[in-house]
């Protein structure tokens, strides 16, 4: 079965991305206006995120996320078969924030929030970075597509490891040189051991990870904004955060983070997944709130 559903998706991929593109937009005229899919989640956010707004700006920021999110897997079809040339063409990026630190040993991890197009920042990053790039990824349900996005994704060099496993098998690659990218922005599994920070009005839960590992293997902290210049056209703005994870005080780290996702989110709103339901255990606030930083 992968073979034939892989070769109709490649020859769906030769197609030029202006083609795509209206199949993008008719896909988002039946996501938005016929299914709409998890509209209600996605404008429940909004309302936390900017209550200052009127529904009217609300609404265009609403409409053009989804427009993103419909882009981002057209996309991704698209970069089955899109060449290295054609690819660097439409994705930039400072790359030398972390390059430079390849010459110090020390290793680094590239923190992100959830916006567009995460496989256009994870296939370029891994195309220029001189670390070998880890990536953390949720596999498919269906073992078919989730073998294509697997190969699209690894394509230019990325090792992929399935977030169920990372506890056993980030030892074979932690004794060498790595940049780890993660997301600092995910649910967690348990509110009794994350971090609760204020994120744009009311009180989420934040994952422990990326603050601890970084502490444990004293890595250096990259934080990376990735966002479209224009349609098909993406940009990655690399940030230092510290070469010192140690310095900081247990959650400042991670609140700092935080601030950075929601002044980039700010900046462009509609480049972020509101469909994740990110405030989904505001009852829970007060129970954990000694656990607040």
């Amino acid at each position: 079965m992968y073979p034939i559903v892989y070769a109709i998706f490649y020859l769906i991929s030769l197609l030029p991305l202006r083609v795509l593109y209206i199949l993008s937009d008719g896909i988002y005229g039946i996501l938005y206006y016929i299914l709409g899919y998890r509209k209600k989640v996605v404008r429940q956010n909004l309302i936390i995120a900017f209550p200052e707004k009127s529904d009217l700006d609300r609404k265009k920021i609403e409409k053009a996320f989804y427009h993103q999110f419909v882009d981002t897997f057209i996309e991704a079809i698209k970069l089955i078969s899109m060449s290295p040339k054609e690819f660097s063409k439409r994705f930039s990026i400072n790359i030398d924030v972390l390059n430079s630190l390849y010459a110090t040993g020390q290793n680094v991890q590239l923190i992100a929030g959830h916006f567009f197009s995460w496989e256009f920042a994870n296939l370029g990053i891994a195309k220029q970075s001189k670390y070998p790039f880890i990536g953390v990824y949720m596999p498919l349900s269906n073992k078919v597509f989730d073998k294509i996005m697997y190969k699209m994704r690894s394509r230019f060099g990325t090792i992929l490891i399935p977030a169920s496993e990372f506890r056993n098998n980030f030892h074979k690659y932690a004794s060498d040189r790595y940049t780890l990218a993660l997301v600092a922005d995910q649910n967690p599994g348990r509110l009794d051991r994350a971090f609760w920070a204020k994120f744009f009005t009311k009180p989420a839960p934040f994952v422990l990870g990326p603050e601890k590992g970084a502490r444990a293997s004293n890595a250096a902290v990259v934080f990376v904004d990735f966002y479209a210049v224009k349609r098909g056209y993406y940009k990655a703005e690399l940030e230092l955060v510290t070469t010192s994870p140690n310095y900081f005080k247990e959650g400042a780290l991670t609140k700092l983070l935080i601030e950075k996702i929601e002044t980039a989110i700010r900046k462009r709103p509609s480049n972020y997944l509101w469909s994740h339901r990110r405030w989904k255990w505001t009852e829970e606030a007060e129970k954990y709130a000694h656990l607040m930083i």
